[in-house]
């Protein structure tokens, strides 16, 4: 479940500019057929838009205006006078050319390499793209302005008559017009910021100093900004593909962009100076991550000037009807092109209906005063901010009049002042509360620095407690607390057991972040959900909670864990963690058996104490926050993880000596139009005699949900292992092969591949010392003589929110009850 995306859809769901010249309507041909990215300009200008697959169009401007050219390559081309400022609903008939009708010959699918001029300035493009922008200085740096903005859409009677919106009518004194669709929206969210950028082509080193900030609506707006920023990540529209809403669309510049799009010279002009052509591009096939729109692109360095990019409506993203893109380049030098203006709006939809009400997410980002080959040393780039400046946020009107390098219109302007009378309203904070619960799980007090939650763990299942009921809270006076405790109770029905946990973390240095952390917890478990060993002292198992399972869900264990923890983070997302704990482990259930040999006899109980010292690295990973607790703020990072363990006879009257060692890495690959790879590499070594309960179990899965890292097709305890290795891999195609189906083209489902291996050895000392005459003792196999393995096929996005996956288990068929085919399932929420 993508929670920042359910987060942005509740909110804003929940509280759901004068130009002088405004015109929309239809583009239709002799035979009423829709004429599809014909060009729409006001006369005189390059100013202008594209029709859409129904030949429909909407262009404004804040000039005034008194004619339009319509055009396209084999037709006539129309000029029409405009009598009125504001003009909706035309219909324009476009002839067909005579003098042309011979010659040209459009086209929807494969267009024809030859002869086109469209595609032979698209190969100078290609041929001078790394001569262009900053990739030209060793060093550059300049200011950036960035306004991000949300706003609820379509606005009409019906929505300001509504219950929801009764007592705060007065928010709809700021309704305004979209410039791109015409529709009408209420600014309800504006984040501005100004920053200084600087880079190192040489070094590869880029760091973002921010000089000011200045936000409206929601009280932790971060969260808000971190989602938008992620999902409108920075971009180049040379490379192959660019990257939105975690879906790699083909650029228009893509080398591969013939195969993908049809290009048409349409027209040519002076602008700035330069002479320009005008490309005009559409896509070839329905329901690819593609776009339509036209660039234009100089006739001597071949650098792109300005270019406008719509997502096609068709294309295989959820929640999302329109996106578009526009990108202004300044020239400098007198041939180098940098971008001057970046203006990107999404309409965040349930539904993809022409009048069905959204969300606008619009981000603006301006560029000024570059400057090139000023050389810093590089510990400048590599010196980190960790402190939060309350000057940043606090900038009086005075530096915003200076550093804004774009005026707020009317609108905009009302939005502060809006959102702070609407907060007094008890009616707002009632709904804005709600949300609040619904999306991060915990019903805050304001009288006290208390959350109580997460609700969503209320109740649970399994065979050893019956219902299971939690109660539980953690403190929060800020996002950025240096110090945190949380902690829960519950109680078993059937086993008629209290359970707690609790833990604290301070964190001490910021610079390195030093924090220092422990807890305690009594509770049951299901031991062997995951390889690589987990610290976190609250963590519980989400397979001990199954309602419904393929198998008895009796082998939980009764844990006591104490712990003690110190981790720092000298460079950035290079963090070191040493410590220790002592656990003692016993059977919860009387049908499981953790009995091992003794000198004395059989024991069943486990009392260790092992200390640990790990190392992670997280290349590329973003964070929010500067306190005890972070957010993260992207999901396509890597994750190396290692971590030696040593359990010692010596501590606390513990049981054995051994030693661990783990290793794990995790890659996302975005394999640009072919989708999303996963692959998951985990490897470990034990030395030393050990029980059941501190080896390694291969993870199973005896739940109908599809848990990513663990084995579909095994169960619990089904494989136990002192050394092991384990590869996952999976790739979504997102709908890349559906999409070439015509039956199934429309309901953009997306194809999901996977295959999952582990082999193992456990030692005849190992299993000498866990073969007992329990009857509920568990067969002790590891995957030795050949590497077992598992593979699958999955449909994701059914009704977008339901995957299903069908599970084949390959080999190790003659295993007692072996589960050859299995269905799970996952529910989420991705665009």
């Amino acid at each position: 479940m993508n929670l920042r995306l359910l987060f942005i859809f509740f909110y804003l769901g929940m509280i759901t500019a004068f130009a002088q010249t405004k015109v929309s309507g239809y583009v239709f041909d002799e035979y009423d057929q829709p004429v599809s990215f014909a060009n729409v300009l006001f006369q005189g200008s390059t100013k202008g838009t594209i029709t859409d697959e129904n030949g429909k169009f909407y262009l404004e401007s804040d000039d005034t205006w008194d004619g339009l050219t319509v055009s396209f390559i084999g037709y006539e081309t129309l000029i029409i006078s405009l009598d009125k400022k504001v003009n909706y609903n035309l219909k324009f008939i476009l002839k067909e050319e005579a003098a042309q009708l011979d010659q040209v010959v459009i086209v929807s699918g494969k267009q024809s390499k030859k002869d086109n001029p469209a595609i032979d300035i698209l190969r100078k493009i290609w041929e001078h793209k790394r001569k262009n922008g900053l990739r030209l200085y060793n060093q550059y740096q300049y200011d950036k302005y960035e306004k991000v903005e949300f706003d609820i859409n379509t606005i009409d009677s019906a929505l300001i008559k509504s219950k929801l919106f009764r007592g705060m009518e007065f928010v709809f004194d700021e309704v305004d017009t979209s410039k791109v669709t015409g529709k009408t929206y209420l600014p309800i969210f504006i984040n501005e910021a100004v920053s200084t950028v600087y880079g190192d082509n040489e070094l590869n080193k880029e760091k973002e100093v921010l000089n000011g900030n200045k936000n409206s609506g929601f009280s932790d707006n971060q969260v808000i900004i971190d989602f938008v920023d992620d999902l409108y990540s920075d971009y180049n529209i040379y490379d192959n593909y660019m990257k939105f809403f975690d879906k790699s669309f083909v650029s228009p510049l893509s080398r591969t962009g013939i195969n993908t799009y049809n290009y048409v010279l349409g027209d040519s002009a002076y602008i700035d100076n330069k002479w320009c052509y005008n490309i005009v591009y559409y896509p070839r096939r329905k329901n690819e991550l593609t776009f339509k729109g036209d660039f234009w692109v100089a006739d001597t360095t071949y650098a792109i000037k300005s270019i406008n990019l719509q997502a096609s409506k068709s294309a295989n993203i959820n929640w999302v009807k329109d996106i578009y893109i526009e990108q202004e380049f300044e020239v400098v030098s007198d041939s180098i092109f940098l971008v001057k203006r970046d203006y990107m709006m999404s309409d965040f939809a349930f539904k993809k209906k022409e009048q069905a009400r959204g969300i606008y997410g619009k981000r603006t980002t301006l560029f000024n005063n570059y400057k090139f080959d000023i050389a810093k040393d590089k510990k400048f780039y590599e010196a980190e901010v960790f402190n939060y400046d309350e000057d940043v946020y606090e900038r009086d009107d005075s530096f915003w009049e200076e550093n804004r390098m774009e005026a707020l219109n009317k609108d905009e302007k009302g939005v502060y002042k809006m959102l702070d009378t609407l907060k007094t309203v008890k009616k707002f904070k009632r709904l804005y509360n709600l949300g609040s619960i619904l999306t991060s799980g915990y019903i805050e007090f304001n009288s006290l620095p208390l959350d109580y939650g997460p609700i969503f763990s209320t109740f649970g299942f399994n065979e050893v407690e019956g219902v299971r009921i939690r109660t539980g809270g953690r403190t929060y006076f800020g996002k950025n607390d240096l110090w945190r405790l949380e902690g829960y109770l519950a109680y078993g029905l059937k086993d008629d057991k209290f359970k707690y946990g609790i833990s604290g973390k301070w964190l001490l240095d910021k610079k390195n972040r030093f924090i220092i952390s422990a807890g305690n917890r009594r509770d049951v478990e299901q031991i062997g959900v995951n390889l690589t060993t987990n610290t976190d002292v609250l963590g519980r198992s989400f397979a001990s909670s199954g309602l419904i399972t393929t198998g008895p869900n009796d082998k939980l264990t009764s844990i006591n864990l104490t712990s003690l923890y110190i981790e720092t983070e000298p460079l950035k997302n290079v963090v070191f963690k040493i410590g220790g704990n002592y656990r003692t482990l016993e059977s919860a259930s009387p049908t499981f058996s953790l009995d091992y040999n003794t000198e004395e006899g059989v024991a069943s109980e486990i009392k260790q104490f092992e200390s640990s010292l790990s190392v992670s690295y997280f290349p590329k990973r973003k964070m929010t926050g500067y306190g005890v607790e972070r957010l993260h703020a992207n999901d396509d990072y890597a994750s190396l993880f290692a971590q030696v363990t040593r359990g010692d006879k010596g501590f606390f009257n513990s049981d054995f000596d051994y030693t661990k060692l783990q290793f794990s890495y995790t890659q996302p690959w975005q394999i640009g139009g072919f989708g999303r790879l996963t692959t998951v590499m985990e490897a470990g070594k034990t030395i030393g005699e050990l029980p059941l309960g501190l080896l390694s179990i291969v993870p199973g899965n005896q739940s109908y949900f599809s848990i990513y890292n663990t084995f579909s097709q095994l169960d619990y305890y089904e494989f136990v292992t002192d050394t092991y290795a384990s590869f996952h891999v999976e790739h979504n195609f997102n709908g890349r092969l559906f999409s070439r189906i015509p039956f199934l083209r429309k309901l953009n489902l997306r194809e999901i591949v996977s295959f999952r291996s582990a082999w193992g050895e456990l030692s005849d000392e190992n299993i000498a010392l866990n073969t007992t005459d329990n009857p509920y003792a568990v067969p002790l196999v590891a995957p030795s003589d050949e590497v077992y393995y598992e593979y699958g096929f999955g449909i994701g996005n059914i009704f977008k929110v339901f995957r299903i996956d069908f599970n084949f288990r390959g080999n190790y068929l003659d295993n007692p009850a072996a589960r050859k085919f299995g269905v799970t399932g996952t529910f989420g929420f991705y665009f």
